[in-house]
C-alpha cells in the first residue's frame, strides 16, 4: 500500500513541479504587463477550466506537462485587438527573457528549496568518496541482532600507526578509491596486509594485522528483504567519514547552495551523455540487463520515488524529487527549439542584431520567422519523442530496481 502511495505522491510532486515552472512564466508576463491567455496543466481533452480576470486556468485529461498562453509568443501568432500593444514578442528583450527564464528559475528555486530540506532533515551526501579514515578502533564481533560487542584497545590500524585522515590508496598493492574498496580488500585477508596511505601527500605503507571476527550481511532476496547471515570476515579497525553531512538551519543555506551546484554540473553531465545511453537503453528493452545510470521517464522516477516510500527512506525521495527539477531547469537551457532554451535563442539573436541595426542607424529588424524554422522543431520534437517513448518502454518492461 505504501508503495502505490509513494508512486502517486510522486508523481503528484511531478505535477506541481510543472504547474510552477509555467507558474513561474506566467507570473513574470503578468508582471512585465504582457496578456496571459491561458494555463493549463496537461494535455488533451478539457477536464475542467475557469476564469480569473483576462486568463482562463484549468486541467487537461493526460498529465505530461503543461503550458502557459502568452499573447503574441511569435510574430505568427494571431492577436486581438487588445493584444497588440502587449504582444510578448513586441517588448523589450530583457522582458522576454525574463519571462523565458521565469520557468526554469522556479525549478532551480525549488530544487534548492528541497535540498535545503534534505540538509536539515538528513544531511546532504558526503562527496567526498576516498577512503579517508575517520578514526581508528577495537574490532569486536557483531551479533545476530546487529549488536556490536564491547571492546578496547586501538584496533589493528591503529596499532600499526594509521592516522584519522589518512587515505588509504592501496591494500596489498590494489588500488582502493573508496572506502568500499578498502573493506572488499580486507575481508578475505588474513595474516598481514600492507596498507597504502596518502598522509598529507607523503605516501606511506604500513603492515597492519588482519583480524577476523563475526559480521551480519544481508541475503536479501525478493521474498525476503531482510534477510541476513553471520559470516566471519576480515577487518583492521578503521572508521570511514560519515556518508552524510549534517547542518543545522544556517548552515544548511551554503551547504544547499554547494550541493546545488554540484548537482548543476552532474546534471549537465548526464545531459550531455544522453545520445551515448540510448543504446543501454534498447539493451535493456531487449532483454538485456538494465543499468542504473541509465535515464528513466516520469514513470520510472515515479516507481524508485514509490520504492523510497517503501522502505521508509524519504531522503531520497526528496533527493530524487530535487534531482529531477534541476534535470528540468538545465534541459530547458538548451537552444533548441520547442524548449525555453530556443526562444531564449531566438531572443537573443533578435536583440543583438536590433542593437547593431541601431548603431547603423537602422530602425528594428523583422521579427524571426518561427515558420521557417518549424521543420527544425519538428526534427527536435520527433527525436524527443522518440527518446521519451524508449525510456518509457523500457521503465515498464525492465524497470530500475534500486533496491534488488
Amino acid at each position: 500500500m505504501m508503495f502505490v502511495l509513494g508512486v502517486v505522491a510522486f508523481a503528484v510532486c511531478i505535477g506541481i513541479s510543472i504547474a510552477l515552472h509555467e507558474c513561474g512564466h506566467m507570473w513574470v508576463a503578468k508582471a512585465t504587463g504582457m496578456k496571459v491567455r491561458r494555463y493549463y496543466i496537461g494535455f488533451g481533452p478539457k477536464i475542467l477550466s475557469w476564469r480569473r480576470g483576462e486568463t482562463e486556468y484549468g486541467l487537461k485529461a493526460i498529465p505530461a506537462g503543461g503550458f502557459c498562453d502568452i499573447a503574441g509568443m511569435t510574430a505568427v501568432d494571431e492577436l486581438a485587438p487588445d493584444e497588440v500593444d502587449r504582444a510578448m514578442y513586441k517588448q523589450k528583450t530583457w522582458k522576454r527573457l525574463a519571462v523565458m527564464f521565469g520557468g526554469i528559475a522556479m525549478n532551480f528555486v525549488l530544487g534548492f528549496a528541497l535540498l535545503y530540506t534534505l540538509a536539515l532533515g538528513w544531511g546532504l551526501p558526503n562527496r567526498d568518496t576516498s577512503a579517508t579514515v575517520a578514526g581508528t578502533q577495537c574490532v569486536a564481533p557483531q551479533d545476530a541482532e546487529g549488536e556490536i560487542a564491547p571492546c578496547t584497545g586501538p584496533g589493528p590500524a591503529g596499532a600499526a600507526g594509521i592516522r584519522a585522515g589518512d587515505v588509504v590508496t592501496a591494500v596489498n598493492g590494489t588500488p582502493t578509491a573508496t572506502f568500499a574498496d578498502v573493506v572488499a580488500a580486507v575481508q578475505n585477508a588474513e595474516g598481514t596486509v600492507d596498507v597504502t596511505v596518502d598522509r598529507g601527500g607523503d605516501t606511506l605503507t604500513v603492515p597492519v594485522e588482519v583480524q577476523r571476527t563475526e559480521r551480519l550481511f544481508s541475503t536479501a532476496t525478493a521474498d525476503d528483504p531482510d534477510a541476513t547471515e553471520l559470516r566471519t570476515t576480515g577487518a583492521i579497525g578503521v572508521a570511514r567519514t560519515p556518508l552524510t553531512i549534517q547542518y543545522d538551519a544556517l548552515s544548511a543555506v551554503p551547504g544547499a547552495i554547494s550541493f546545488a551546484g554540484y548537482t548543476g554540473v552532474e546534471t549537465v553531465k548526464a545531459i550531455v551523455d544522453l545520445p551515448q545511453k540510448v543504446g543501454a537503453l534498447w539493451t535493456s528493452v531487449t532483454g538485456g540487463e538494465r543499468s542504473a545510470d541509465t535515464p528513466i521517464s516520469v514513470v520510472g522516477a515515479s516507481v524508485i520515488g514509490g520504492q523510497a516510500a517503501e522502505r521508509g527512506l524519504w531522503e531520497l525521495f526528496v533527493g530524487l524529487l530535487a534531482t529531477l527539477n534541476f534535470f528540468l531547469g538545465v534541459f530547458n537551457l538548451l537552444p533548441l527549439l520547442p524548449l525555453d532554451g530556443g526562444h531564449i535563442a531566438v531572443t537573443i539573436y533578435e536583440g543583438v542584431r536590433n542593437r547593431i541595426r541601431a548603431l547603423r542607424g537602422l530602425g528594428r529588424g523583422a521579427p524571426v520567422n518561427y515558420l521557417k524554422l518549424m521543420p527544425l522543431t519538428y526534427v527536435v520534437i520527433a527525436i524527443g519523442g522518440a527518446f521519451m517513448l524508449l525510456t518509457l518502454t523500457a521503465d515498464i518492461v525492465n524497470p530500475i530496481d534500486l533496491f534488488p
